[in-house]
């Protein structure tokens, strides 16, 4: 380093980015890219007459070009390295008195045509005392046209000892007829471990203690900006005490988020804590941060973190600028959230820093940027889904679900070819028989006189038993189903089933309301309906899958639901005759055999339909179904206890006939449930 740059360190009262200022290009840091062609033109004399400067503020655009216009005047040059003890170089360094060959204009202030004329008269008298006439145009952007305009045939064919220096941060408002005739050189913001190096060298320099924290927090807030970063620092330095420059004083001066504030958010967006994360953004709101400013420090620690999840040794090889101490709890951060997780919240406060913008309530949004990231189940977009596979992979303590869990699925049985989805295979009919020991048996029920097999399929069908379980729900043997519940449970809730189908679709709990439960066996649900309409329209209706909601709903159990009419078994079959390997539950009795006085349907002439005029007489009522009968229910038929019609008996046209012990059904209910058809809509004329 030359003496004279040596000697204005020790000038007292100067700032620090006018005190550290670079005075040869050997100097310069993170500036690589220019200094080293211009040194290379230099050492080989191939010098132009017009340069041009662009960059960021505070990246060194002036600062060249001084040592530019030093370089080509030192008694020695054109050199590289300018010696620094001739008159030019003393008078152009960088506290020295200036040159009068060397002018500084500043553009912002004397860019008009008038200036430009002004300096193309004097531009042609030759330099003073150096070897060159130099012109820096400081902001040369600012300039105007008819300024531009003025300077063009100068700038094009300058006379031998004219040379011109513009710097600008906007270089696409020169215009191009003068861009196009000056070498253009873009110069750049220093990176973070160049200018991190500078402030360390400075600050030892400078003989002041300082806590290693404090200099990323400088590097952050000067922006890659020499003059930003030595600002800050010196602001600092004027604040601190006999202990240095201390990271506390640093925060609450510069205004960001402490690291123990942003470890305290980290740490609860890791663990679901939604009480810790809106208890730190309180903090942050009591403490007077602005909440923008915490929402960026965020989004810088997300973006730390993604980095270490994606690269782990990120901080050793020097791809994040942490200091050494923070380096164990940023990979400790990283490794409780996946990389899905991050990026997600990394997305969502990037979003709401732009809507921050201007917002009346910052603090809400803040808020409602946190709530988005605790609640991954909220959104279906592609990032959330993945947030939410890997909590399940890498099993997150304290997670949340927006969603059921899933239960077991369950094994429906199979469906032999051809066989309606209503009949069950003869598998699944034999397989109750082929375990009787793993069911449970019910204490046997006293016997009906035996009923000719022959009679039974003219026999009177089965009516709907009453709510509460009867005989033949008691027949079949229930077994333990998945879950809790048991068949004696659902017989015991029916009436709250069919309550809540009837929020849900009136139309089905009309139709249950004629179903019982007969039996719950390895998932399977058997449900007598009174008639075999019901069965048809049941199965065609779709209801099943909403009944399959509502027993999952209250009772917590996924089952197959199979719907069998009066007359059949809950097997599926009727019962063969012959000898069985074990005996098995008492099977469902048929209807009782009707008094002697009324021959049975079958053998008897064709029932004569009691007509509105003249209703016959009806036959003596059979007995009613007592605790050991499993025969039809009676109902009141014509205002008498006469049994129920069977389906050939079935008059739909009678008045007096009442549909059921419970409901009364008319319209279309009536018609989907003895027709068996599915209402899709009705007409009103």
């Amino acid at each position: 380093m030359a003496e004279d740059s040596e000697a204005t360190r020790t000038t007292q009262g100067l700032a620090l980015y006018r005190k550290y200022r670079p005075a040869t290009f050997a100097e310069v840091r993170g500036q690589d890219h220019v200094t080293e062609p211009l040194r290379q033109a230099l050492r080989s004399g191939r010098i132009n007459h017009a340069y041009l400067f662009s960059g960021p503020r505070g990246c060194g655009k002036t600062s060249s070009a001084r040592i530019l216009a030093r370089s080509l005047n030192c008694v020695n040059g054109p050199t590289p390295d300018p010696c620094g003890v001739c008159d030019s170089c003393v008078a152009l360094a960088p506290s020295g008195p200036g040159s009068i060959d060397v002018i500084e204009i500043d553009a912002a202030s004397h860019g008009g045509v008038d200036d430009a004329r002004d300096l193309r008269e004097r531009a042609f008298y030759a330099p003073v005392a150096g070897r060159f006439k130099i012109y820096i145009i400081d902001e040369a952007h600012m300039v105007t046209q008819q300024g531009f305009n003025a300077l063009l045939k100068l700038v094009e064919e300058p006379p031998p000892h004219l040379k011109f220096i513009f710097a600008t941060t906007e270089p696409e408002k020169v215009i191009p007829t003068i861009r196009s005739r000056t070498h253009h050189y873009p110069f750049r913001l220093m990176p973070p471990s160049v200018m991190r190096e500078l402030i360390e060298e400075i600050l030892n320099s400078e003989g002041v203690p300082f806590d290693p924290a404090v200099i990323p927090l400088v590097v952050r807030a000067g922006g890659g900006s020499a003059r930003d970063s030595l600002s800050i620092l010196d602001q600092l330095l004027a604040g601190s005490d006999e202990s240095g420059i201390r990271y506390d004083h640093a925060v609450a001066l510069l205004g960001y988020t402490d690291a123990s504030l942003l470890d305290e958010i980290v740490d609860a967006f890791a663990d679901r804590d939604g009480a810790a994360v809106f208890r730190a953004v309180n903090q942050v709101i009591e403490g007077g941060h602005e909440p923008r400013r915490f929402a960026t420090d965020m989004l810088d620690r997300f973006r730390d973190l993604i980095v270490l999840a994606s690269v782990p040794d990120a901080i050793a090889t020097g791809l994040l600028d942490v200091p050494p101490d923070r380096a164990d709890a940023l990979t400790a951060q990283a490794g409780r959230s996946g990389l899905a997780t991050l990026t997600r919240a990394a997305e969502i406060i990037s979003a709401g820093l732009d809507q921050m913008r201007g917002a009346t309530s910052p603090r809400l949004l803040l808020e409602l940027m946190c709530a988005q990231v605790l609640l991954p189940a909220a959104a279906t977009d592609e990032r959330s889904l993945l947030a939410r596979l890997e909590r399940l992979e890498t099993g997150a303590a304290n997670v949340v679900y927006a969603e059921r869990v899933p239960l077991p699925p369950h094994n429906p049985p199979a469906r032999e070819p051809g066989r309606p989805d209503g009949e069950p295979s003869q598998a699944a009919a034999a397989a109750p028989a082929a375990q009787p020991a793993a069911q449970p048996r019910q204490p046997a029920q006293p016997q009906q006189p035996p009923t000719s097999r022959r009679a039974e399929p003219s026999a009177p069908s089965v009516s709907r038993p009453p709510a509460t379980p009867g005989p033949p729900a008691a027949a079949a043997a229930p077994a333990g189903p998945r879950g809790s519940a048991t068949a004696d449970a659902l017989r015991q809730g029916w009436d709250g089933v069919l309550d809540a189908v009837k929020a849900k679709r009136k139309v089905a709990w009309i139709m249950l309301s004629n179903a019982s439960v007969v039996s719950l066996d390895e998932g399977v649900l058997v449900l007598r309906f009174p008639r075999q309409g019901d069965v048809k329209g049941f199965q065609s209706s779709g209801y099943e899958e909403l009944l399959k909601q509502v027993l999952h709903a209250r009772f917590g159990v996924n089952v197959v639901v199979r719907a069998i009419s009066g007359g059949d078994s809950p097997g599926g079959e009727r019962r063969r005759p012959g000898p069985e390997p074990v005996p098995p539950a008492p099977p469902v009795q048929s209807p009782p055999t009707p008094p002697p006085a009324v021959p049975p349907p079958a053998a008897s002439p064709p029932t004569v339909q009691p007509s509105r005029s003249a209703a016959p007489e009806p036959p003596p009522a059979p007995p009613s179904s007592g605790p050991g009968s499993t025969g039809g229910t009676t109902r009141p038929f014509g205002g008498n206890d006469v049994p129920f019609p069977s389906d050939d008996e079935f008059d739909p046209d009678d008045e007096d006939m009442t549909v059921s012990t419970t409901t009364e059904l008319t319209g279309m209910a009536l018609v989907q449930r003895e027709l068996g058809g599915q209402i899709i809509g009705e007409f009103e004329d």
